[in-house]
């Protein structure tokens, strides 16, 4: 199962971490974890190379897992952006829960 963990502060997202393989089907067929992953990289370069912010990522190929933590100090503008872009994840995340009960958890944290 994959396990999607987003880390909040009060009303803020400030990150998130994903690890785990669905099980949907074998590494490389799996059409959840492509959504899952493609997802997670359009979210990474939007903030980091289209904001141009600073947000910290950290890939560990041999788990399987993903972190990313968005900076604070961010101007109102900034931040109304990356709020609306991680909250937008956070429901795709939880829509594909609901199809894939047993592949995808969503948790708040």
């Amino acid at each position: 199962m994959t396990t999607v963990t987003f880390l909040t502060e009060g009303s803020r997202i400030t990150g998130f971490d994903v690890s785990g393989h669905s099980g949907l089907a074998e590494a490389g067929a799996d059409i959840l974890c492509a959504a899952i992953t493609s997802a997670v990289r359009l979210t990474e370069a939007t903030i980091n190379d289209i904001f141009g912010l600073a947000a910290a990522v950290r890939v560990r190929e041999k788990s399987g897992s993903i972190s990313l933590r968005v900076p604070g100090g961010l101007s109102d503008r900034d931040e109304h952006a990356v709020q609306g872009l991680l909250s937008g994840l956070m429901l795709y995340f939880s829509e594909l829960h609901d199809e894939y009960p047993d592949n995808i958890e969503v948790l708040e944290a």
